[in-house]
């Protein structure tokens, strides 16, 4: 009984110290954004990402059509500026807390998106309050529904 107990005395700096070792690694994930060159949004997005502990890189690209493309972003769901991070395409002003739940999770579905540029949303205005939805699409997992909800 005894050595049980000093066991896990002597066990439990590690294990309680665990999640901030891991993290102190490293990044959470890996992004590569693609934005038009003058897009300050875009760039504001990038920052909080980073910010939050994502490793961020960005292209410039001025082919904002064939970005959107090539990511299989639909037509009605596009923003302004598309991230590669994971398996996933992150399109728009998407909050970083959907963004973890996605990799969380791991959906079969392509992305999530915020359509448009909503005020308040990350990178435009970083609004806590802000209400707006972010949707999934591709794949066979809820496709064009409601990922995650952004203010509620």
């Amino acid at each position: 009984m005894k050595s049980s107990l000093l066991i896990a005395a002597l066990a439990a700096p590690f294990f309680l110290s665990a999640p901030a070792a891991v993290h102190a690694e490293g990044p959470l994930a890996s992004m590569i954004v693609t934005k038009t060159p003058n897009c300050g949004c875009c760039s504001a997005w990038a920052d909080l990402a980073s910010k939050d502990g994502y490793d961020v890189e960005i292209i410039e690209n001025m082919d904002y059509a064939g970005t959107k493309r090539a990511h299989g972003v639909p037509p009605e769901l596009s923003s302004c500026h598309s991230t590669r991070v994971g398996d996933y395409v992150v399109e728009g002003h998407v909050p970083l807390a959907a963004v973890e739940k996605l990799l969380t999770v791991k959906p079969d579905i392509t992305g999530i998106a915020v359509p448009g540029m909503p005020a308040g949303s990350p990178g435009m205005g970083d609004d806590p309050n802000a209400q707006f939805d972010v949707i999934a699409f591709g794949g066979t997992a809820g496709a064009g529904q409601v990922f995650y909800r952004a203010g509620q």
